[in-house]
Formats: structure tokens, sequence, C-alpha cells
């Protein structure tokens, strides 16, 4: 029987060749976007999951409170982790790692700049999964001066893995003996280190100090269930441990800290949170956002439901042509079930046709998408383990989802209806497949809208006033490696054509420097109500001309003014902050060495307010930042204006190269910041193109509809032609019924796209609104895709020869 099925399924398919044909490049098409969208958020939600005690990792929390100032750190002190595993029974571990930022190794003759480098306590490979493939884990990072290599990385400077004894130079003169080679960190992992430094190795790691935060600290609990326990522990931990330095650093108890309104506390994050949910201060690496992975599940979805409709659509839209089918089967005795069995297997053989296709076409194109997207996605034994049973799953569910309602519809016409002619035919009569035909371009009028938004706001971020000039700024990253020839190398270079200034400091709007430890009062009385926490940097007399800062009150420094030295400028958010109409001439006490008291702090004359810039996520808002002068050599940054780019970029490397043997890193500003918003712009893309796909989708079984409903109305074209009725007015009247559900689709679809996207938006501080235009074009654009799908079948048979249409029937 089940033969028969097949068999009589396969010729039934053949038979109607081109409603098979859009039926299966319409399911493919949504079960191939499908797959790549999962694939991307089974991606997303895999980070740091291949840790085999990933439930138990928690990552350990610092938020601060002072005065009106908030600051929220993936950092915490750095006696934490050692403390915590001594003071709770149930922590079994703890490991702290230090971002060490930029640091040059030796290989050869060459110096190689390394941006993947961490100090690690010993603790790493008992708390992570990170398989050593040659030294001992136990033992790798216990000594100073011993560094554990990645895979890659060993063989990139080794050209092998067997290297534990080697030894290699570290910035100059730091010599580190290779103790182990691990497997390479997964690109799935919150943190990418190629090199692991031992702890021992960094002093301050020593340091006993409970009021600032500065490492990643991670906890491994013996059971999972514990994290609410410990959670609930830590306040009285950190008051216990940190009691006596808050009273002689701020001079006061921990108690009379908080009623102040202030306050100093610890929070858990769980390991595999860190990725989606986790944007605090000190992250170790870019995480992604779990909204993205709401957005795209839902895209998903909507587009295999747009797929099924498709399907239901035009298989009940043949019920005329299959009804006669029914009737005879029906006189000869064939039981219901036998009929919906039937139906149901060439549902299915589509959707396993179609499933095969969009396989095939999913892994061909996942190179494109992970180019697209910035992921390494890879087919693996793993992936084909879950794969190929979803891929059964996805035919038998789909497959029957998609053609129940077809299977029932048909399988209950009553042969005595069928026979007369009884039964309604085509589009007409169709309430539910007017339905789903709302429903499908509701979906792509949200889609469009979605898409439109999404753009808008991309195209903000990249035009928006970010209160500095990132254009022709060259950054030459790594100019602490000249040391106490930077300053020189600086003022040389701006005497070369093409350059016209340039500034020492590596604070840069772009960069990731930041320094937030500095607290300022407004007094001298010290009163945290009267305080800031702001952004502290140091920078030169060049560095607000050199970036095309704006100055609103004031004067910038001058190198010539020695009382500069005691001067700091401030942004608009600071002067905000601090209550200031006439910021100029103020004074700022800053307190030193953390101690919050009047012979323990240094008084600075703000000479100036800078307008606010952007230097951070435009998700965020911009928070006050006090600049003062002082040298720091973190980088060289330069405006150039010149028409030969190349050969002013030769005279700048010659200029290095006399300086030191390390390479020159560098970069453009302009390139940089765009960088940081790559994640925004891959979502924006992505977005755009499975948004195409939907209305694709949903144009092909507007496409088949409208095909058959030209079929089922030739009679009546004939005779209206016949009659005199032109093709204009035949067109219109083929597509108007098609125009009215379009219609209805985009009064549904658009309040509810508008409040979506108003939401996705609350998500930037810095942000467009949803203008009324967006909705028109939405709207438009989806009455226009469907005119011009239907009115191809439509003037096809207006065009038809009447005599042939009336001979026909």
């Amino acid at each position: 029987m089940f033969r028969n099925y097949i068999k009589t399924a396969f010729r039934s398919l053949l038979k109607n060749k081109g409603f098979t044909a859009i039926n299966i490049l319409g399911l493919a098409l949504g079960l191939g976007a499908c797959l790549l969208i999962v694939f991307y958020v089974a991606d997303e939600l895999s980070y740091d999951r291949y840790n085999t005690k990933s439930e138990r990792i928690f990552r350990v929390n610092a938020d601060l409170k002072l005065g009106e100032n908030r600051k929220d750190y993936a950092v915490v002190m750095p006696p934490l982790a050692k403390t915590i595993v001594a003071e709770f029974p149930y922590v079994e571990d703890a490991v702290r790692l230090k971002n060490a930022y930029t640091m040059h190794v030796k290989k050869g003759d060459l110096n190689m700049i390394e941006n993947k480098v961490a100090f690690a306590d010993p603790s790493l490979f008992n708390v992570f999964t990170l398989p050593m493939i040659n030294g001992d884990a136990k033992t790798a990072l216990a000594e100073p001066n011993s560094v554990v290599l990645t895979e890659s990385t060993a063989k990139r400077y080794f050209d092998k893995t067997d290297v534990v004894g080697k030894t290699m130079v570290i910035n100059d003169n730091q010599n580190f003996k290779v103790t182990g080679v691990i497997k390479d960190v997964p690109q799935n992992s919150h943190f990418n280190f190629d090199f692991f430094l031992s702890m021992s190795t960094w002093a301050d790691s020593r340091s006993n100090a409970w009021l600032r935060n500065d490492y990643s600290t991670y906890v491994l609990l013996k059971d999972a269930t514990d994290a609410k326990k410990l959670a609930g522990s830590l306040d009285g931990f950190l008051l216990k441990m940190s009691g006596d330095q808050m009273k002689s650093e701020i001079g006061m108890s921990y108690a009379d800290f908080e009623k102040s309104g202030s306050y100093f506390r610890l929070n858990l994050t769980s390991l595999t949170d860190i990725h989606l949910k986790s944007k605090r201060i000190g992250e170790l690496g870019v995480n992604g956002t779990v909204q993205y992975v709401y957005i795209f599940s839902a895209i998903a979805i909507f587009i295999l439901l747009i797929a099924c409709i498709n399907f239901m659509n035009l298989s009940t839209a043949r019920s005329s042509n299959r009804a006669r089918e029914v009737g005879v089967r029906k006189v000869l005795g064939s039981p219901r079930k036998y009929l919906i069995a039937q139906f149901l297997s060439e549902s299915i053989m589509i959707t396993f046709f179609a499933t095969v296709i969009a396989l095939v076409a999913a892994i061909a194109v996942l190179p494109l998408f992970n180019q697209l997207a910035g992921k390494d996605i890879a087919i693996t034994t793993a992936t084909l383990f879950w794969l190929i049973p979803v891929s059964v799953l996805i035919v038998l569910v789909v497959g029957s989802l998609a053609g129940s309602y077809p299977a029932f519809f048909l399988s209950a016409f009553q042969p005595i209806d069928v026979l007369k002619g009884k039964l309604s035919a085509g589009f007409k009569g169709g309430g539910l497949r007017s339905f789903l035909v709302v429903f499908q371009f509701g979906i792509s009028v949200f889609l469009i809208i979605g898409t439109l938004v999404i753009k808008n706001q991309l195209n903000y971020i990249q035009t928006i006033n970010l209160g500095f000039d990132r254009n022709q700024v060259l950054v030459i990253q790594n100019a602490y490696e000249l040391n106490q020839s930077t300053k020189t190398f600086k003022e040389e270079l701006k005497q070369l054509p093409g350059v016209t200034s340039a500034t020492m400091t590596g604070f840069l709007p772009v960069s990731v420097n930041r320094r937030s430890t500095s607290i300022y009062f407004k007094d001298a009385t010290l009163d945290q109500k009267k305080s800031i926490f702001p952004q502290s940097w140091e920078v030169d007399a060049d560095w607000i001309p050199t970036l095309g800062m704006k100055m609103v009150e004031g004067r910038n420094f001058s190198k010539d003014r020695l009382s500069d030295s005691g001067a700091v400028i401030i942004n608009e958010a600071a002067a905000e902050f601090l209550g200031y109409k006439n910021a100029f001439g103020q004074t700022l006490y800053n307190s030193l060495g953390g101690k919050v008291e009047l012979t323990n702090t240094k008084k600075y004359e703000v000479i100036g307010v800078m307008k606010d810039f952007h230097f951070s996520s435009l998700h965020e808002k911009i928070e006050p930042v006090i600049i003062r002068l002082a040298e720091n050599n973190g980088a060289v940054s330069l405006r150039v204006n010149t028409k030969d780019l190349p050969a002013l970029m030769s005279q700048i490397k010659s200029k290095w190269a006399t300086f030191s043997p390390v390479q020159m890193n560098f970069s453009f500003m302009d390139q940089d910041f765009d960088a940081s918003y790559r994640s925004e712009q891959q979502v924006g893309t992505i977005f755009i193109i499975f948004t195409t796909l939907a209305i694709i989708i949903a144009c092909l079984g507007l496409f088949g509809l409208a095909a058959y409903a030209a079929e089922q109305r030739t009679k009546e074209i004939g005779i209206r032609k016949v009659l005199g009725a032109d093709v204009s007015a035949i067109v219109a009247m083929l597509s108007k019924d098609f125009v009215k559900l379009v219609a209805i689709s985009i009064v549904v679809a658009s309040p509810l796209a508008w409040y979506c996207m108003n939401l996705w938006l609350q998500d930037f501080v810095y942000r467009i609104e949803v203008q009324w235009w967006v909705v028109a074009v939405a709207g438009l654009s989806a009455i226009v895709i469907a005119v011009a799908t239907v009115s191809f079948q439509s003037l096809k048979a207006a065009l038809a020869n009447p005599v042939d249409s009336l001979k026909n029937e």
C-alpha cells in the first residue's frame, strides 16, 4: 500500500510540474534560510559550552555606586579568587585572567606584535576545558615567567607543538619558558587568547587591595545549585574583607557608605550567559546580543510559516483539479483515511525534495554566510549528528503540517457534489486561503519595515556627529615601543609634508584604553554626593586640535603654560553632572592613590569645557570625561592631508625604523570606528538578505495562486474579451482581489512592526525615530511587489486568444 502511495504521489507531482516546482522551490528557500539561521543561533547559544564544567562556572562581577556615579564591572579585586575558595567550602576552585593587551614577541630577528595575551592563574586548566597537548596542566603556570601557547601559536613560532622547555623573549627583555601547549581556544568562547602568561609574573597580582577592580575572576562550584547561596553571601563577604580598607581609604564604615546612597557589591554571571547577556566594563571580548538571537529565531519561524502557507494555498487552490479524482475514488470505495494518506504522501515527498535541496544549498553558501555574519561556523561530525535527525524530523513535521489542511480538505469532498460540479473552484470562495495570503504578506510587510528601520539606524551610526573628526587620522598603535623616544618621533612626524598635526596619547575615542579610577570632588568637603567618577584621560596639548574636537567654553591646554599641569578640561556631560553652568575657573579635588582625605588630594583648575564626543557604543550615554595634561605614549595619532598617501606612509615607516626594529602597527581611525560597529552592520546585512528571501517565497506563492486563478477564469476572460473588454480591464479584474488582501496585510502588520522596531531602538541611547514614510514605503513596496507578481499571469491570460479559451471550455 505504501509503495502505491509513493508511486501515485510521484505521478501526480509530475503531472503538475509547474505547481510542483513552485512548491519545492518555495519550501527549499524557506528551509535553506531556516537552516542558516539555525546555524547562526546555535553558534551564538553555544558560547563557552565547550567547557565540560560550564554549568558550575560563574564569573564574579562588581557594581559600584559612588554618589550619583554608577559603574558595572566584569572585573573584581586582586585577592578575591584566593580568598573566596578559602571562605566558602562549596567553591571548588577559582581562577583569574588579566588581559595584557599588546606585547611583542621575538621570532628570530623580528619582533611580532601580539594582541591576544593574558596573565592566568595555575588553576586555569582545572576551571576551563583547555586540553593540553604537551606539558603538565597542574604545574604549567605555577612558576613565574612561564607561558602556555595555543597549538596554532606554537606552530607559528616553532613550526611544531613539541616545544615545552623552549624560551621566548617577550617585550625585549623578559625570558619566558614554554611550559605547555594547548589546543586552540574555540571560537565560541568569550575570551580568545594565544598566550597565557603565569599570573605570578605580574607583581600586582599579589596585591591585597579590596577597593579596586582589575581581574576577571571565575569560580568553579562543587554544585551548580550553590550559585544562589554564594550570590546571597557575597555582600557579607565583601563587607568582611574590605571593611578595614574602606575605613582607611574612604574614612567611613561600609554601613555609613551605604547610608550616603553609595554601594559596592558583588554578583555572579553564569559562564554561558556572558556572551549574550553581559555588557560590563572590562569584558575580555566583544560580546553578542541576545536580542539578535530572538530576532533571527522569529525570522526563521516566519520564513518557514510563509513557505508552509504557500504549500497550503496552492494545494487548496488546485482543489477543483483533484475533485473529480477524489469523487471517482470514493465511488469506487476508497476510504477517506486512504485519501488522506495519499495527499500526505505527496506533501511529504515535496518536503523531502525541498529539504535535500535546502541542505545542499545551505552547506554550499555557508562560507559566504560566515563572511557576512563574521562567523566561523563549520559542518562537523557533531553538526551532522543533530542535523540528519533534525532534517528527517523537518520532512515529517513540515510535510505533515503543510499538507494536513489540503489532505483533510480534499478528502472531505462528497462524490455526488463533485460529479454534479457543485464545488466552487479556484481563488474565489477560499476564506482560509485569503487569510493565509494576508498572514504571509503581513510578515513580509513587517520584515520590510524592520529592514528599513535597521538600515536607517545603521546609517545614522555612520553619519552621526561624533564630536570628533575620524577621517584622515592615522593611529600608530604601538608607539609605546619607542619608550622615551616617542615624543621625539611625534615631533619629527609633524615636520613631514602631508602631516597637519600630531598627538601622543593612548587615550582615543576609538581605542580600548580607558581609565575611570579617579574620583573628583566638587569642593574641599570631599562629599560623595558632590563627587564624580569620570573617564580620566592623559593627553597632550595637540590632542583636541588633531582630533577635530570643539571647545564650548574656556581654552585648550598650552604647552607653554607650566600652570596647565594643574589644570583639567571637562566635557559637557561632566559639566552637567557637576551642575556647572559656567565651569571655567572652577576647582576640582582629585583623590590620590584611592585615599579620600583632604591631605591626600590634588587641586585642579577647570580651564575649559569641550563638546561631548562619543567614545563608547551608541547603545550607551556619553559618560563624563576629564582630561589633564600629561605624557602618555600609548599611541601617536596623525592628521594627514595628502594626495599621495603611499609615499607619506613610506616616510612614516622609515622614520619609525630609525627608532625601533619592531614592526609599526597602525590603522586609520575611521576604520577602527567602523570595526566597533561591525556586528551591527553584519546583523543589518543578514536581516536584509533574509527579508528578501521571505518576500521571494511569498511572491512564489502569490505567483502560483495568480496562475491558478487565471486558469480557473479562462472562460470568463474569453467572454469578456469577446464583449469588448480591453487588456487593462482584465488585468485589473484579476489583480484587485490580491491587492485587497495585500492592503489588509499592510493595515494589520504596520502597527505591530512600528511597536516592535521602537522596542528594538530602545537599546540605543542615540537613535532615530521611526518615520511615517518608512511604513508608507514598506506598504507601497508590498503592493508593487504583489502587483508585479500577479500582473505577469494576468497579462498572459488577458492576451490569450478568446477563441482558444472558449474552445478549451
